[in-house]
């Protein structure tokens, strides 16, 4: 509970940013970490009862998006999580969007307000949000096809924006010279 109490006075400021930025019609970006990190497997089990690994997913773009039922800026995203999630599931790019410390009831009541049909793993006790560099809700990381955590967004997004999504696509091409290679 005490990363949720950790996260409250934030979530109220990020709330203030999210409604500023929806009405300016600001430009949003992914910004990238300095130092890229290998990203922290886990394996939690859903509010629908599979279970999800991160290392499941190499090879693909991952939004790893860190969340709860509480949260506003939370609340608002999670339209646009879903629209970007039918533009780009055919695509090699995954939303996990991972509940912090809430049980499966609370996601479920969530869910019938705002359905979604992308996996929603539940981090009950904190243990996966603490191993990842959270500033406050909703906090996402994207994970590169190597598995390494290459940006970070503090608060809300649009994500079925194009821009973002356009974003998210060139990090699947190859990097590199001209045969591909990466460097």
């Amino acid at each position: 509970m005490d990363i949720l109490c950790r996260f409250a006075a934030l979530v109220l400021w990020l709330t203030a940013g999210v409604a500023a930025a929806a009405e300016t019609g600001k430009i949003q970006t992914l910004p990238s970490l300095d130092k890229p990190f290998a990203a922290p497997d886990f394996s939690l089990k859903g509010e629908d009862g599979k279970t999800y690994r991160l290392s499941d997913y190499r090879g693909k773009v991952v939004v790893l998006n860190f969340w709860a039922t509480w949260c506003p800026p939370c609340r608002y995203e999670m339209p646009s999580m879903e629209r970007a999630h039918q533009k780009a599931k055919s695509e090699e790019i995954v939303i996990l969007a991972v509940n912090v410390g809430e049980d499966e009831n609370t996601v479920f009541a969530f869910t019938g307000q705002y359905p979604v049909s992308f996996p929603l793993p539940l981090d009950l006790d904190g243990s996966v949000i603490a191993k990842y560099p959270v500033i406050g809700l909703p906090t996402t990381f994207i994970v590169d096809p190597r598995g390494q955590v290459t940006h970070r967004a503090i608060g809300g997004r649009e994500w079925d924006d194009d821009r973002l999504l356009d974003q998210l696509r060139r990090m699947l091409k190859p990097q590199g010279g001209p045969s591909g290679e990466s460097r």
